[in-house]
């Protein structure tokens, strides 16, 4: 995880969703608000994004999930941060998810979940309060 400098969040399409303007606006907000942001682009498997992520040094990793596979894609992601020793690096996400499944999520590892109708300055609020150095 980077100690200085701007906080760095990969944004993630995984799975075969190929539905990807919340990931952009997500994307352009965050880097509006003065993160550097890594785009994945879609159909990108866990091992992917997770390589992205400890490639590129993150503080995060922001999911784009509408396909319905939330709980097995952000399992996988969570899982191989634990393996590769990169638990510090936080798991978001957002999309299509219900109700019932975000505590489930949430118990597994997932920071936050930000459903349809969140704002960008939510989740770049959230992101400043709880990712990188300002969080720590």
């Amino acid at each position: 995880m980077g100690v200085s400098g701007p906080i760095r969040v990969v944004v993630a399409k995984p799975g075969l969703d190929g539905h990807d303007r919340g990931a952009k606006v997500i994307a352009r907000a965050l880097r509006d608000a003065g993160m550097e942001v890594v785009y994945t682009g879609l159909h990108q498997t866990p091992e992917q994004i997770v390589d992205t992520a400890i490639q590129e040094d993150a503080d995060a990793i922001g999911l784009s999930i509408l396909s319905g596979a939330h709980n097995t894609l952000f399992a996988k992601v969570l899982e191989l941060l634990r393996e590769r020793d990169a638990e510090d690096i936080k798991v978001f996400g957002g999309g299509i998810i219900p109700e019932g499944d975000i505590a489930p999520l949430k118990e597994n590892g997932v920071a936050e979940i930000f459903t349809p109708g969140a704002t960008t300055h939510e989740v770049v609020d959230w992101i400043r309060a709880n990712v990188g150095r300002l969080a720590a």
